[in-house]
Parts: C-alpha cells; structure tokens; sequence
C-alpha cells in the first residue's frame, strides 16, 4: 500500500528561474496574510471597544482565513523551492480534512454575519436583546461543528479506499478530487458524493445570505432620507465584499474544474487564488470598511510614532 504521495506542484512552471519568481510572490503574499489576519485579531483582544458581535465575527473569519491559507502556502512553498513534493498519505489526509473544514466553516461564518447585520438594520432596537457575544460564540462554535460533521463524512468514505499506486499527485495541495482519482478502485460515486456535499456546504449560506440582504433591501428602502439608506447600506458593504470575493474564487473554481476544455495549469490558478485571495483581502477590507478598525490603527500609529520619537 502507498505510504506517501508525491506532488507535483504547478505543473506549468517547472524550470528553476520560474519556480524562484513564484515563490519569492507567494512568499510575500503569505507574510502579507499573516500579518493582515493577526492585526484583526489583535485589534478584537485588545481594544474593548470592538468586543461586539459582530467584531466577534470579524475576528473569527480572520482566524479561519490566516488557517486556510496555512494549509496549502507552506507545503507549496516548499515544493517549490527543494523541487520535492513529497508528502506522507497521513499528513495529506490531514491537509485535505483542514482545508475542506476551512472553507465550510468560513462558508457557514458568512451566512452567520448576513443574520448579525440583518439584525442590525432591520431590527436595530431589539439587536442587543437578541443577539450577544456569548450567543455569538456559541453559534461560531456551531458553525464549526457542522463543519466538520459535513467535511468528515466524504473524508472517511476516502480515507478507507486502498491506495496501491500511481502516487503522482497533480495538485499544489491534497485536493479531495484529485487524491480520489489515485485510489485503487476509483469510482465516480465517491467523486460525486464529495462534489453534492461541497455544493451544499457552499450553496446552504449563499441562500441564506441572498434571503437576508432581500430583507436588508426592502427595509432599507423603507427609510424615508437617502442619508439613512447610504448609512445602513454602508454597513453592509465590507461584509458583502467579503461575500463577492469568497464566491467568486469559489466560482472560478468550481467553473475549471467542469470544462474539459480548461487546461491543468488554469484549474490550479484558480484553486491557488482561492486559497491566496480572500485570506489577502479581507483583512484590507475591513480595516477600510470599519471606523472601529481605522481607529484603533490611527491609535497604533500615533503610539508607535511617539514611542520612536521619545527613543
């Protein structure tokens, strides 16, 4: 039986020159990541002002984001730089539970902050009565649970199929398709077993959010002054961004991977923005986006400022 699987990468870019180019970009994107999502996190610890829910949120995504990304970047990394993509059957099993785990639990927090700022807009008066930080906490946690509920049972289903060779895998990371296809006695049931319950991962919250912005809308048109309406709608915008971007990466996904016609290299540029881009631009987002996050860092910086000019 296979002990271990060999990756091959990016399968397009394998000469040296090119190899060092991506992985001096990737290397900055993923410092980038790392310091965006542990600044979100350190604003919510430290400043008592943001310890709402919808902060509680914000810090959770950023959290699941930073995760995400670490799942795939590093091992990539490394594959591009000692030209060996090596990896052990257990360490890639646990590579393709945590980044399917990520990406539901992300999927579910997003439709869990469609219902906070539905709350927020539509029930403005009643918010703190309904909703609280230790509430939020225990349907954060929920959403994990669900998660990983959902995620293990096409993982188990995989992880019992014998694997007795090839052992080339063509991906930058365990992708649950791709691993499958190396299983001996590969059928296609098991391939669209994982497919129906990734669709229903990813389409259960983009329901749930599309329901509630149609009721965010209709009561936001319901305020009589155009001032009122761009400020309830102004608090929507990061978290509609961050929507937009995590299913249009989805999206670009899910669309190479269905026409035959699409070449590998494509597919995995897709499947490598996915993992890159939300964890990237979220961040950028809601420090733009939210007074809260402006004002802490314009604190941090006239801080920083005066602790160098007193040295």
């Amino acid at each position: 039986m296979v002990q271990e699987f060999i990756m091959v990468g990016l399968p397009g870019i394998q000469d040296r020159s090119s190899k060092n180019v991506v992985f001096g970009i990737l290397l900055v994107l993923y410092l980038c990541i790392i310091l965006g999502n542990l600044l979100i996190m350190l604003a919510f610890l430290t400043d008592q002002t943001m310890h709402t829910p919808m902060y509680m949120l914000i810090c959770t995504l950023a959290f699941s984001d930073l995760m995400l990304s670490t799942t795939t970047i590093p091992k990539l990394l490394a594959v591009l730089s000692s030209d060996s993509g090596v990896i052990s059957i257990t360490a890639c099993f646990s590579q393709m539970f945590l980044n399917g785990f990520l990406k539901a639990a992300e999927a579910f927090l997003l439709g869990l902050m469609a219902y906070d700022r539905y709350l927020a807009i539509c029930k403005p008066l009643h918010y703190f009565t309904i909703i609280n930080n230790n509430l939020v906490l225990k349907l954060i946690v929920c959403c994990w649970i669900i998660a990983f509920i959902f995620v293990i049972i096409p993982m188990t289903v995989t992880f019992r199929m014998p694997f007795c060779g090839p052992t080339k895998l063509a991906h930058f990371f365990c992708e649950h398709s791709t691993v499958i296809k190396l299983a001996c006695g590969y059928d296609m049931i098991s391939t669209y077993a994982g497919i129906s319950v990734g669709l229903s991962v990813i389409l259960g919250p983009l329901f749930y959010v599309f329901y509630s912005y149609v009721r965010i809308l209709k009561s936001v048109f319901q305020i009589d002054s155009s001032r009122g309406r761009l400020k309830a709608l102004s608090t929507c915008s990061s978290h509609l961004l961050v929507i937009c971007i995590f299913y249009l990466a989805g999206a670009g996904v899910v669309i190479t991977s269905s026409v035959p016609s699409i070449s590998a290299d494509v597919r995995l540029l897709a499947s490598l923005l996915q993992n890159v881009v939300p964890p990237l631009i979220n961040p950028v987002i809601y420090c733009l986006k939210t007074k809260e996050m402006q004002a802490y860092f314009m604190r941090l910086r006239i801080r920083l400022s005066f602790s160098s000019h007193r040295h």
